[in-house]
């Protein structure tokens, strides 16, 4: 349940904070995307990409758990 947790919570988090920084002043200039922008969208990728990994790991496990008794 902790690794399916920790999926649910990555998806409830980091979207909100990728929200934050696409509104942030440091991430536009002329409309264009600075490198503050791209270094955490990077980060943000590669959080959720964990995160999703955590959780699928964490409902396999749980279907295995339940599978064998």
């Amino acid at each position: 349940m902790f690794l399916v947790g920790v999926g649910v919570w990555t998806w409830v988090i980091w979207p909100r904070f990728g929200l934050a920084i696409w509104n942030d002043d440091r991430a536009w200039r002329s409309d264009t995307p600075t490198s503050f922008l791209w270094v955490h969208a990077l980060l943000i990728g590669a959080s959720l990409a964990v995160g999703t990994a955590v959780g699928v790991l964490g409902v396999k496990a749980l279907r295995a758990r339940s599978r064998v008794g």
